[in-house]
């Protein structure tokens, strides 16, 4: 059995992480409430912009359309990884390389696959093991619509260029401070919609007029498609780390009251020993 001082420190050392993780939850619970409401207001924006786009695209011809709306063969793929810059945050980054490794090695096996990598975790691991064409870690030190719209204007100019014959985006879908999953969405080409027998073809009025339209709103709705995931990415960040540090803490805390049993059990046996020791001596003093 260790010695008394030994599980002092312990219990020393035990108490010390517990505040450290303790307070790392309640940062992260500061944080997850300001991110989870800016993703819970974009979210509804978003989605229904992809949808205008995605009708959009289905009712013009292919040079109306544009590149951005092309289908053509794929040979080459990108695959955008959005992890984080920090760690402590549980399975958050872990999913995300195991999903963009998951796309390399079976999904698009057949094919080139490039990685884009945004969020340093993400890059340390996939630099290893694939081709990682850039990284950007600054954009999550102050994230804005307008950082993001560099960041996809550099993804639409691949594509453009034929570069990349598909751009596909991995990053964590927020659902609430302990539910988050890993979703992987088409980037470029655009989607054409899933239409039913049932639906009714939106016929569109364009004014000024239709080149003007498609030129203007296909850009911003893919500006406005990665932000929404960059959102999602940091309030599922702060959720899994508010989760991971509040588990770190319960453990601690039982790892603590076990140490300060086995500590008691430690010094009562100490104590008993005295006792015997002096009884002992007092019989041989007396015989």
């Amino acid at each position: 059995m260790a010695n008394l001082k030994e599980i002092r420190n312990r219990i020393a050392s035990v108490g010390s992480t517990m505040q450290i993780t303790s307070a790392m939850k309640m940062v992260s619970a500061a944080r997850l409430k300001k991110a989870q409401d800016a993703i819970t207001a974009m979210r509804p924006y978003s989605e229904k912009l992809t949808e205008l786009l995605q009708n959009l695209s289905a009712t013009l011809d292919s040079d109306t359309a544009g590149v951005y709306s092309e289908q053509r063969e794929v040979n080459t793929i990108l695959v955008v990884a959005i992890t984080s810059n920090r760690g402590l945050a549980g399975a958050f980054n872990s999913n995300i390389i195991k999903q963009a490794q998951q796309l390399a090695n079976v999904t698009y096996a057949d094919n080139k696959v490039d990685f884009f990598t945004i969020g340093k975790k993400g890059n340390d691991i996939l630099k290893k093991s694939g081709n990682v064409i850039k990284n950007n870690i600054e954009i999550f030190d102050d994230l804005s619509f307008e950082a993001t719209s560099e960041i996809a204007e550099e993804l639409m100019d691949l594509y453009a260029s034929n570069t990349y014959d598909r751009i596909v985006v991995v990053y964590n879908n927020f659902k609430n401070a302990a539910t988050q999953f890993v979703l992987t969405e088409q980037f470029l080409p655009i989607l054409p919609p899933k239409v039913s027998e049932k639906d009714v073809t939106a016929d569109y009025i364009f004014e000024p007029s239709m080149i003007e339209i498609v030129d203007g709103l296909i850009p911003k709705s893919l500006k406005t498609q990665l932000f929404k995931s960059l959102r999602d990415s940091v309030a599922s960040e702060h959720g899994a780390r508010m989760t991971a540090m509040h588990k770190a803490t319960d453990n601690a805390t039982e790892l603590r009251d076990a140490l300060k049993l086995q500590y008691n059990k430690a010094r009562q046996a100490a104590i008993t020993n005295e006792i015997l020791e002096i009884v002992g001596g007092a019989e041989a003093l007396a015989g």
